[in-house]
């Protein structure tokens, strides 16, 4: 008798694969028909954390902003680059736009509304994502987010990377957990077809497991459409990096990553996407942590160890759900 393979004995309801969590593959599989294609993009936008209005130099592990697209181009040139760059590995006819770079809901509205209405219509997009801040969604901004998705879906890539004020303190992330929150509650009333794909980071200094493990179980209860999971990377020419050469932060080992992935994953929702286990950084950036160029390998040990465990995504979720707390909404 022919021994039945781990997507066939799979017990977690949103996958047709051996993966134990709601990937961001299959939510736009169902969603979409076909495989999508994300193209980064950089709309020349700043951040409020970079040019004074609420810090200067931005987040210790930022080195001004992403490194993804090229920044000088106008979109419909990044965009068509990096459809060219796609063709190369998969064959789409579906994408999504995704402006990356900075925070993309700081500009005036006319601006906004301009810079939506272009990358709306770039040839192929399915749905536009953007990158922003929870401090950068003030009443005019949401409501231009709600009518824009009325032409095309969004998804909001929100910004947190931990619940706990003094890591953001120090890490010199400008905004509050409470400002995320009022940020969070205005997106989800806002109406229209918005999706919120929060984003948390592992390894930040000064945080140990259950700090982590903390912010995950506070996001979880806010029962977001999507999270990404991301490792704080080194990369050269930002404070961090000091920090690390001084021998003043210790990046995470890959063993103690993939624990504490598995681990939060345990407390999402089911229905939650989990858009994203691990990340990327520019390879000649990169100083630290070296594995995590081998993104795929992380991604197989975080599937090995949850089906080691025989758990899944959402096998805590209800427990962490009726503890009630002033964060559930």
């Amino acid at each position: 008798m022919k021994k039945e393979t781990q997507a066939q004995t799979n017990p977690f309801p949103y996958s047709d694969s051996n993966k134990r969590y709601h990937t961001f593959t299959y939510y736009l599989y169902r969603r979409f028909g076909e495989k999508c294609a994300r193209i980064p993009l950089d709309a020349g936008f700043t951040c409020p954390n970079i040019d004074g209005t609420r810090g200067i130099g931005g987040c210790i592990y930022c080195l001004n902003g992403s490194k993804a697209a090229s920044r000088g181009e106008g979109l419909a040139e990044q965009y068509s680059a990096g459809m060219a760059a796609v063709a190369k590995k998969w064959n789409c006819r579906k994408y999504i736009p995704y402006l990356q770079a900075h925070t993309n809901t700081y500009a005036p509205v006319e601006t906004l509304e301009d810079i939506y209405a272009k990358a709306a219509s770039l040839p192929g997009a399915v749905m536009l994502a953007i990158a922003t801040r929870p401090d950068c969604l003030g009443p005019e901004v949401v409501s231009l987010l709600a009518k824009t998705s009325q032409k095309i879906p969004l998804l909001v890539e929100l910004g947190l990377q931990t619940i706990h004020d003094d890591t953001a303190a120090y890490i010199n992330r400008g905004h509050s957990y409470s400002v995320f929150l009022e940020g969070y509650r205005r997106l989800r009333s806002a109406g229209g077809d918005i999706a919120v794909c929060i984003h948390l980071i592992n390894g930040l200094p000064g945080e140990d497991k259950a700090c982590m493990l903390e912010s995950a179980k506070a996001v979880a209860k806010l029962k977001p459409d999507m999270v990404k999971l991301h490792l704080l990377h080194v990369l050269r020419g930002t404070p961090l990096c000091d920090l690390y050469m001084q021998k003043k932060y210790t990046p995470m080992e890959q063993g103690e990553y993939v624990d504490i992935v598995c681990d939060q994953i345990e407390w999402f929702a089911p229905q939650t996407v989990i858009a994203r286990v691990t990340g990327d950084a520019p390879a000649d950036l990169l100083a630290a942590p070296l594995w995590s160029r081998r993104k795929t390998a992380v991604s197989n040990d975080i599937d090995k160890e949850l089906y080691r465990r025989g758990t899944y995504q959402g096998i805590r979720f209800w427990s962490n759900a009726l503890d009630k707390s002033p964060d559930s909404v």
